[in-house]
């Protein structure tokens, strides 16, 4: 392990940049998309590895943001030298434009039906390891390329304080064992709640008042109904924040580590994730140094490798206290990812987000876009058309770059003008 001052950025602009140092044992992919537990999910995650995407069918991630639009934000910085596999076909315009704009070949793209992957993937000798964001049920073990009980246990929000970081106090509880009646729960408000693997902000419960209490508690019956939930953890929740980060690494096999970045998080006030800005050139990620050493040395402990992020918050006293930690590729990893190419272009601030749009069909975006996208003020990770009352609009990941804060808000509003929302 080296030491904390020895971190080095990572020089490279794709995922598969970091895990060749670690693939090249055995034949590897990558499969893009996370497990679900909705009714269209042909390997429903309802057996070992629960998750918490919804307590209701009707409110559940859909299919196109699991195996659509999330898959394919990662696609596009997968880079050359892994092949990942998706269970959705992307757009070739969308590809071609990949192409123009990272460089590129997408040659390695893996598409296997969503009927029968994981069958394929378990039995077929096409790939002897896949790396996953989230173990699966259906996945033989053996082809996890962490093992899936492992990967399982990291990604529990019961393992924070395993971890060996300041993090808010927290008990555990285990429904198998203590009723959600029993619980002892903090007389004052407010306080979290959070379920132990909760999806994309699902899960996560700021207890403000009795009238929030008693909404979670709803929620966490449903998902008790239907069998998805074993472990509970109460937490303390940190007032006076000032900032909220995401710091992403990697770790290696032989636990070496090497920095991918750190962005500002936007959050609503309900905690759920808007996307994340970052400045290449004017974040000190020294001063998660040790958080990213320990965070680091447990995971390589414990048998993992690949991308961390974990988030932290910062409060008026300057005291940081991990709140999470995602043993994944992060949603704001693809722009970290950019940042020698952007800062080559004199541009030292980014913005990511999940959650842009713009009227018309992707062609038609291209066209209209043509100039932002060629300087790099945008960039599109992921698109898919969609069609509301006979319009055709495209919901967009997408990062919008500029040389300073003030620079990327004027960007913004131009990009408005021209339509984007």
């Amino acid at each position: 392990m080296k030491s904390a001052h020895d971190f080095q950025y990572f020089q490279g602009s794709s995922l598969s940049d970091l895990f060749t140092q670690d693939t090249t044992d055995a034949r590897y992919a990558f499969v893009l998309n996370y497990p679900a537990t909705a009714s269209w999910a042909a390997y429903p995650n309802t057996q070992r590895y629960f998750l918490q995407d919804g307590s209701g069918e009707a409110t559940k991630t859909s299919f196109d943001k699991i195996c659509q639009k999330e898959p394919w934000k990662n696609l596009a910085v997968l880079g050359d030298a892994l092949p990942g596999v998706v269970i959705s076909s992307v757009q070739k315009l969308l590809v071609d434009y990949w192409r123009e704009h990272f460089g590129f070949s997408y040659d390695n793209l893996e598409r296997i039906d969503c009927a029968t992957y994981l069958d394929e993937l378990s039995r077929g000798d096409r790939f002897d390891k896949v790396i996953t964001l989230f173990p699966f049920d259906h996945l033989k073990p053996g082809k996890h390329a962490v093992s899936p009980d492992v990967h399982y246990h990291l990604l529990s929000k019961a393992t924070l304080a395993d971890l060996g970081v300041q993090c808010p106090r927290y008990e555990t509880y285990h429904l198998h064992e203590t009723r959600l009646e029993e619980i002892a729960l903090p007389e004052r408000f407010p306080y979290l709640i959070k379920t132990s693997h909760g999806l994309s902000g699902e899960g996560t419960y700021i207890i403000r008042s009795a009238s929030d209490l008693n909404y979670c508690l709803e929620e966490l019956r449903k998902y008790l109904e239907i069998k998805l939930l074993d472990t509970i953890i109460v937490s303390e929740f940190i007032k006076d924040t000032v900032q909220n980060y995401c710091v992403q690494f990697y770790v290696n096999k032989a636990g070496e580590i090497t920095l991918v970045g750190t962005t500002r998080q936007m959050v609503t006030a309900e905690g759920n994730y808007l996307g994340g800005l970052i400045h290449y050139g004017d974040t000190d990620m020294n001063r998660f140094a040790g958080m990213i050493a320990a965070i680091g040395h447990y995971a390589h402990q414990q048998g993992y490798f690949g991308f961390i992020g974990f988030d932290v918050l910062e409060d008026q006293e300057g005291r940081l206290y991990a709140i999470d930690a995602n043993f994944r590729v992060n949603g704001s990893t693809p722009m970290c990812l950019q940042r020698h190419t952007l800062l080559g272009l004199g541009k030292e601030v980014a913005k990511y987000s999940s959650d842009y749009r713009m009227d018309g069909t992707l062609d038609a975006i291209l066209t209209t876009l043509k100039p932002e996208l060629a300087r790099k003020d945008f960039m599109i990770l992921s698109a898919l058309e969609k069609v509301k009352y006979g319009r055709i609009y495209t919901e967009i990941y997408g990062i919008v770059a500029g040389e300073t804060v003030e620079d990327l808000q004027h960007i913004e509003k131009n990009l408005q003008s021209k339509g984007l929302q």
